[in-house]
């Protein structure tokens, strides 16, 4: 699929787990510094833990970080498999760039992405794409599991807007 870019200030934040991450076996008393590389391999584990929840079937999956971008690799059934995982790897805070090499399966046409912008509700996103705000449970239902509430997109998301 290629690169895709998000917002690094959006997203859910890894917080206090890298630490946990990082520091599994050691002495919580004693001072510690959290190097690049930890910070890394604690958003690929994060990033491999989301897309695990979110029930998207991907063979051989490989998540690897360096700085604020992810790659993703392995096998999934559709694009649409392939663009939600993206979203899942993108949507967390610090990354920016998201390269998919996902292999698809049954390649179809790719979905638009869209970044949500104050103001925005998905009625508003389905309007401005489909021409009717009722469409906005096919916006919902192509972003699910990341959304669990069509009343639920906070700016700098990115979403999914299917073909």
């Amino acid at each position: 699929m290629g690169l895709f870019s998000f917002i690094t200030e959006a997203g859910s934040k890894l917080g206090g787990k890298i630490y946990d991450i990082t520091h599994d076996e050691i002495d919580m008393t004693a001072p510690s510094e959290i190097t690049p590389e930890q910070i890394n391999e604690a958003r690929a584990k994060s990033i491999t833990e989301n897309i695990k929840e979110s029930g998207v079937n991907v063979e051989g999956l490989n998540v690897t970080v360096d700085g604020d971008k992810v790659t993703i690799d392995g096998k999934v059934t559709s694009q649409a498999c392939a663009e939600k995982l993206t979203l899942v790897s993108g949507n967390q805070y610090g990354i920016g760039t998201v390269d998919c090499q996902l292999d698809v399966a049954n390649p179809e046409p790719e979905a638009k992405f869209y970044t949500v912008k104050s103001g925005d509700t998905l009625s508003k996103i389905a309007k401005e794409f489909y021409g009717d705000a009722l469409k906005y449970t096919v916006i919902f239902e192509a972003n699910k599991p990341m959304l669990d509430n069509p009343d639920k997109i906070y700016v700098g998301q990115t979403l999914r807007i299917p073909a």
